[in-house]
């Protein structure tokens, strides 16, 4: 065997299954952006409102993003959670958040648009969040793009990490099994050890590593014991003949 040789090239084996499915990296670098994007954006300011109310010094109230749209960084929070769903699931599950990921993104561009297009009520919006008087008059209204854009560009990146969960296959492999649930991830090396001791000669455990050997032993399976096999007819046969050519001779 050269050094360039894989020590198991045996495709049907936990290990080299492991080995071949992909990360959903992107998707994750994707919602990183987005998280950070939208978190940031909820710290700057939106709008700038000027008022007075003809009793006192006119005023300013500068809104920023997290007073515009209060959603802005609790959807932050939601799509840094969401790496972690993504990490711990795969297949239907994975897929299935990568469509609310979709939707969350939806919901999230919403404002900045508005903002962007000027189709919403600002002044009267303004004037609300900043909580002034009855009486008072708004005289400016001062809106920020950048902000706006960058929640923007976060939602996008969110879209764009829902689409890819959306579609991605069944051999994206999860989060390492050593941050799994121990009791299922004993459970899963009891069956594997199991099913291998069937297979193979008695103590023939090569296959499997080492970590799933340890789960299987907490788990109250020994990879050392011998399966259980039924005794077959042939050994039944054999065992009658024998038993025959005893009692000849005696």
């Amino acid at each position: 065997m050269t050094d360039s040789e894989p020590l198991d090239t045996d495709p049907s084996t936990p290990d080299a299954q492991t080995t071949k499915r992909k990360y959903p990296v992107g998707a994750i670098v994707l919602l990183a952006i987005a998280a950070a994007a939208l978190w940031g954006s909820s710290r700057m300011t939106w709008v700038t409102v000027s008022s007075t109310d003809g009793l006192t010094e006119p005023r300013t109230d500068k809104l920023d993003g997290g007073v515009w749209f209060g959603a802005l960084t609790p959807l932050a929070l939601v799509l840094l959670a969401a790496i972690a769903a993504v990490l711990a699931t795969r297949g239907w599950l994975r897929r299935m958040f990568g469509v609310l990921i979709g939707l969350v993104a939806a919901v999230t561009a919403v404002p900045g648009f508005a903002l962007l297009t000027r189709s919403g009520a600002t002044a009267a919006r303004a004037a609300a969040l900043a909580e002034l008087p009855g009486r008072a008059t708004v005289t400016e209204v001062v809106t920020s793009q950048f902000p706006a854009v960058l929640s923007l560009l976060g939602a996008l990146a969110a879209f764009a990490a829902g689409v890819l969960l959306a579609r991605m296959s069944e051999d994206a492999a999860r989060l390492s099994g050593k941050y799994d649930n121990p009791v299922f991830r004993k459970a899963a090396a009891t069956e594997q050890v199991t099913r291998q001791r069937t297979d193979q000669p008695a103590g023939d455990m090569g296959r499997l590593s080492e970590r799933v050997l340890w789960d299987a032993l907490d788990a109250g399976t020994d990879p050392t014991e011998e399966a259980d096999r039924p005794t077959s007819a042939t050994d039944d046969s054999a065992d009658h003949d024998q038993g025959k050519q005893g009692h000849r001779g005696v």
